[in-house]
């Protein structure tokens, strides 16, 4: 959810409760307390206060004052549970009234932006765990196929991950997420190259044609992901018209290998998309990344 739409939701279930509280008062100014309702009452708030969207986007805030305010709440919930049993119907009323004004403060506390940026470091982190993954089966697949040159990507890759910690924990989140993006892309293609090739790919048994070309496509992805990111950050110097040539030479294979994959001939896409990659591998090496291919 971004913040915008969090901004959103927490507006509306204070909006919600406002009114609640406002037509409450107003109902008590009338006539005093009724045990039905304030019994329906207390089940409302227990869930507002435990199981709601914003109770949910409090926890994901991470914001101590507003965990405080919430504890407040259910402390406030629980004495007014206690008045109603004890047949105290005012003080049941207003206790449950200043729970549901304190789950509002606590609500108010749980900005958006925290809530964005506790969803952003979950997702960082994810990305770091599915990094570390490619990462140990980059290094088995090197040892099997004794790829001597393999060292590298895996040294480039620890690299940007040491890179994304230490930006992660000055606080310089985008900058993290970026480098780990470029970790995961660089070992993602770096395995999908090993695993081409006569050896490799005939043991992944694809069950048709198709299921293999959709396997290309993917790694034709990734390159291509990579390269992109790839031009952003390092692109330079003598290696631009090297890295343009073979980017557009990359192109024209990929849209041979759709047009043929259109026609069902599939077999012969593969062999095209195979092209493609390679020619994506050296725009990645022209950028000053080693990669296998």
């Amino acid at each position: 959810m971004n913040t915008i739409s969090v901004s959103r939701t927490l507006r509306a279930v204070v909006s919600a409760v406002c009114l609640c509280l406002s037509l409450t008062a107003a109902a008590q100014a009338r006539v005093p307390p009724d045990r039905d309702q304030l019994e329906r009452k207390l089940g409302s708030t227990a869930t507002l206060i435990e199981s709601s969207t914003a109770a949910r986007q409090i926890d994901a805030s991470g914001s101590k004052e507003a965990a405080g305010r919430r504890a407040q709440a259910r402390e406030l919930h629980g004495k007014a549970g206690e008045a109603l049993r004890a047949g105290d119907l005012e003080a049941s009323a207003k206790l449950l009234d200043e729970s549901s004004r304190a789950f509002i403060d606590a609500v108010r506390l749980a900005k958006p932006d925290q809530v964005a940026d506790a969803k952003q470091r979950s997702d960082y982190q994810a990305r770091v765990d599915s990094t570390r993954a490619l990462l140990d089966a980059q290094k088995r697949i090197a040892a099997e196929k004794k790829d001597a040159r393999a060292g590298e990507t895996t040294r480039q890759v620890e690299t940007l991950i040491a890179e994304a910690e230490r930006q992660a924990q000055g606080g310089r989140l985008p900058e993290a997420r970026r480098s780990i993006d470029q970790a995961y892309l660089t070992v993602k293609a770096a395995i999908g190259s090993m695993r081409g090739g006569e050896t490799v790919v005939r043991s992944l048994s694809f069950a048709t044609p198709l299921e293999e070309y959709q396997y290309e496509i993917d790694r034709n992805d990734t390159h291509r992901m990579l390269v992109d990111m790839l031009l952003k950050e390092k692109r330079g110097g003598g290696s631009d018209a090297m890295v343009d040539q073979a980017v557009a030479a990359s192109a024209q294979l990929r849209a041979r290998a759709e047009a043929e994959a259109a026609r069902k001939e599939h077999p012969a896409a593969i062999k095209t998309l195979e092209e493609s990659t390679r020619e994506l591998v050296k725009a990645i090496r022209a950028a000053g990344v080693y990669i296998p291919g």
